[in-house]
């Protein structure tokens, strides 16, 4: 009698409530769909508006996202009677409680918040924060995606990104290519000089930068140098390989610079 008594009351309630329970369904349907497309559409047209900086858009999109569901939300509550002020305070004390037991989650919130105002680092970036090493591909609400070197993807939490010391190898517009190297004793220097500032000067270099090669140290059969050459940073790992082994070539051609007698 119980199971029979359950079953009628429930299927009266269906019946009493069919037509809010189906406004509900389409509501949270038609409020899912618009959040995605609202937040795809503000992703893209920000990213068109800031071209040279396409940090901001995610961060905006997905806010944009889970503003709308929560509207979704509260929509759906009232199809069912629910007042709006009720809804809220309801709302306002579970989300007091989440915030209590989602500490983490929220302090990711906030720290990629900070990340886009401070401005650390953007889009493109090839960063170190503290071991997590990579190029950022996007700034997220809750996590930042970076690829390796190696293409490996990395997920990081923005609360452990913004508490590291980050080292940002891409956010000034040149870098220093540095090359390390020995000759003999007896070595014109002059030459050396004429003959590896040949070698430094390549495409990777703006017209402007100039090549520097400073005496390092010296021992009784060897002058040790470093050769020095600003480059672009986006090209600092393939400028770096190409100057070693022009260098490395300028010195072997010269049999080691031994002056003549």
């Amino acid at each position: 009698m119980q199971d029979a008594a359950l079953f009628g009351i429930s299927t009266a309630w269906i019946i009493a409530n069919v037509w809010s329970v189906t406004v509900a369904v389409l509501v949270l349907i038609v409020g899912w769909l618009i959040a995605n497309f609202a937040s795809r559409y503000i992703a893209g047209l920000l990213a068109g508006k800031l071209r040279h900086d396409a940090t901001v858009a995610p961060l905006v999109g997905q806010g944009v996202r889970y503003a709308i569901l929560f509207v979704t939300v509260v929509v759906v509550l009232g199809q069912f009677g629910v007042e709006t002020a009720s809804i809220l305070a309801v709302l306002g004390a579970a989300g007091l409680a989440i915030a209590l037991a989602l500490q983490g989650t929220l302090s990711n919130i906030a720290a990629g918040i900070m990340l886009v105002f401070l401005r650390p680092f953007s889009v493109g970036d090839y960063i170190d924060a503290d071991g997590i090493v990579g190029t950022v591909v996007e700034v997220g609400l809750f996590a930042t995606q970076l690829r390796t070197i190696d293409g490996i993807y990395l997920f990081a939490p923005n609360s452990k990104l913004s508490n590291a010391k980050i080292t940002n190898f891409s956010r000034e517009k040149s870098r220093i290519v540095e090359v390390k190297f020995n000759v003999p004793r007896n070595a014109d220097l002059s030459l050396v000089r004429e003959t590896v500032g040949t070698a430094l000067k390549t495409e990777f270099s703006e017209d402007a930068a100039a090549p520097e090669i400073w005496v390092d140290s010296f021992a009784d059969t060897a002058v040790s140098l470093v050769a020095r050459v600003p480059v672009k940073s986006r090209d600092w790992w393939r400028a770096r390989s190409i100057i070693n082994e022009r260098v490395k070539n300028a010195i072997d051609l010269q049999n080691g610079f031994v002056a003549q007698a």
